[in-house]
């Protein structure tokens, strides 16, 4: 679709079908990471580098969706959630979602490493690289691990704004990252087991299609027993304390709970009764995520409010 075409329909449909491009829910909790990644850095960044820097993360990210969608045009045209996409709704052509996605990621890129410095544009760049290249053209249709290889793509936000605040990389940053890597295969794959015949349509070998329900419950059960050390450990670190600790505590015990509850269920119940509970699972996992992210954000206007009177190890 071209700019005139835009132009030439007199209303924002158009400007609404771009954003769709973007995948808007997965640029939100790309920004919110890396903002949460920016905010607890132990160094203090202008506000106007700091809004500068999470505005070229969003394109990054949108960026990444628009190439997604580019490649994946194929098989969203055949599942059922994807179907109402812009490529496959036909509301904008391939060519152009190809033209934005590059024209946005270079933009993107280039503006960050201005703005903030160096290192955040290149983990910029590799989180874009590593997204499009290696997860959407080569593992998503290759191995039923692509989600827990190519999951580090949705990992590196937080180390960004890291990155944009310090000019480094903390070992704060990576707990993040190992939160999210470790958080996002029983995330995505609670969602998949309600919509397994999607995958199988499209040839898409995800975990439960496969290598079966069954095996993919367990793996989620996994991964959630997983996640208690790695967030334990961001909770006992520089920039966690007793708020992250607590929620640490109940959304662990609250995932954990959901994830027997999955690791169990039967084949043998209704179709009803499975969706319900992967459904849950899949809707706390996007709350475990908010929250405990949140959790490290009050952590860090405690420690202003009260200097470091909270800080490691004088709080516990």
């Amino acid at each position: 679709m071209s700019n005139a075409e835009f132009i030439d329909r007199g209303d924002d449909t158009g400007i609404r079908d771009v954003f769709e491009l973007f995948k808007p829910r997965v640029m939100s909790l790309v920004v919110f990471t890396a903002a949460v990644g920016m905010l607890v850095a132990p160094s203090q960044l202008h506000p106007l580098i700091g809004f500068a820097s999470i505005l070229f993360i969003a394109a990054g990210a949108g960026a990444s969706g628009a190439l997604n969608m580019w490649w994946d045009a194929d098989i969203d045209a055949i599942m059922r959630r994807t179907r109402g996409r812009p490529i496959p709704a036909g509301k904008i052509d391939r060519e152009d979602a190809l033209s934005i996605g590059l024209l946005l990621s270079g933009i993107s890129v280039v503006m960050l490493a201005l703005a903030a410095n160096v290192l955040a544009g290149a983990l910029l760049a590799l989180t874009i690289v590593y997204y499009v290249v290696f997860y959407t053209m080569y593992l998503k249709r290759l191995t039923p691990q692509n989600i827990v290889i190519g999951g580090a793509a949705g990992a590196f936000p937080p180390m960004i704004g890291w990155a944009a605040a310090t000019g480094g990389i903390g070992i704060e940053s990576v707990l993040m990252f190992l939160v999210i890597f470790f958080w996002t295969p029983p995330h995505f794959w609670s969602l998949s087991l309600f919509v397994s015949d999607d995958y199988s349509k499209a040839g898409v070998p995800m975990m439960n299609v496969a290598k079966g329900p069954r095996s993919t419950r367990r793996q989620i059960f996994a991964y959630a027993v997983l996640l208690v050390p790695v967030s334990a450990a961001l909770a006992f670190s520089s920039i966690g304390g007793p708020a992250t600790l607590l929620l640490a505590v109940g959304l662990n015990a609250d995932l954990l709970r959901k994830a027997v509850r999955v690791a169990r269920r039967s084949e043998a119940e209704s179709a009803l009764d499975r969706y319900a509970v992967e459904r849950k699972f899949f809707y706390r996992s996007i709350a475990f995520l908010f929250l405990l992210f949140a959790g490290l954000v009050a952590d860090a206007a405690l420690r202003w409010a009260l200097g470091e009177a909270i800080a490691w190890p004088q709080w516990v």
